[in-house]
């Protein structure tokens, strides 16, 4: 079976279009901000049980996580801060009450919401998928006052109707399908839903949760991304989204590596900041 939702184009054969405000590298810092329920099993896990003996509650699995919400945050919140750069945060609803300081602070810092389930589940074990997004998003919009325009599914992981269900809720875009470096249109019961680039193999999550790489393997990969996407500007701009997790970058010995990231970036000519928001909006306008 070929991709159900987005038909199958090389990108060198895409159109080329031009960049936002003539900068062809778009870079997404995007933010994952989650809730580990303390009387649940972890997503993910640093320590494995002695002799396999699995048991909730995880207190080190759970510890490792807060401590991003409580340390890490921080030092992103102040990074972004001090460069002047936009973010977008992919947050779990369920973040607003379990941590409504760090909730405040992205808001007060400007940061475009983006829908990330309730808490940190994968949606594929859930009896009402439809119920469980259509909650999320009535806390975020409560919360901010905006419509929700944006999801991306804790693990990435949907069903097979979740796209058809985002688009009928009114969500414009989604990152779970990671098959190009430009947004590309889905197909859906209900219309056209953009697939926004999200760069797995610049990921935190991946880099040092999933494949537990040495701390400097972030910033190779970054620079490396970064130099095969220059050799093809002449054809189209590139969307440069880094996923971050509170608990993997913002840890003391790996914060220091974001921070080159960015200065890297901000050191450049060709480069722009942007929300997941106003990529759609230069993407809509550009390819029209």
């Amino acid at each position: 079976m070929t991709n159900p939702r987005i038909p199958y184009q090389m990108s060198s054969a895409r159109a080329s279009i031009a960049p936002p405000s003539g900068k062809p590298l778009i870079v997404h810092m995007v933010v994952n901000v989650e809730h580990w329920r303390f009387d649940h099993a972890m997503p993910r896990k640093i320590i494995t049980a002695p002799h396999g003996a699995e048991s909730v509650p995880d207190i080190p699995n759970y510890s490792w996580a807060e401590y991003g919400m409580r340390s890490g945050m921080p030092r992103i919140l102040d990074l972004f801060k001090s460069r002047g750069i936009p973010a977008s945060t992919s947050i779990n609803a369920g973040v607003i009450e379990a941590y409504p300081a760090c909730a405040d602070a992205m808001l007060k810092a400007g940061w475009e919401f983006v829908g990330h389930g309730m808490h940190q589940k994968s949606m594929q074990s859930e009896d009402n998928e439809g119920a469980l997004i259509q909650s999320a998003l009535d806390v975020l919009e409560k919360f901010t006052g905006k419509k929700t325009r944006g999801w991306l599914s804790p693990g990435l992981k949907e069903t097979a109707a979740t796209p058809d269900i985002l688009k009928d809720l009114g969500l414009e875009y989604v990152f779970d399908w990671v098959v190009d470096d430009l947004p590309t249109w889905m197909t859906t019961e209900h219309g056209p839903l953009l697939s926004m680039p999200y760069n797995l193999e610049v990921n935190d999550s991946i880099v040092y949760a999933v494949e537990k790489h040495a701390t400097g393997e972030m910033y190779d990969r970054f620079t490396n991304t970064v130099a095969a996407f220059e050799k093809e500007f002449v054809q189209n701009p590139r969307v440069l989204a880094i996923g971050l997790h509170p608990h993997l970058i913002a840890v003391p010995h790996r914060i220091g590596y974001l921070e080159k990231m960015i200065d890297d970036l901000q050191a450049r000519d060709d480069v722009i900041f942007m929300t997941g928001s106003q990529i759609m909006d230069w993407y809509v306008e550009a390819s029209a």
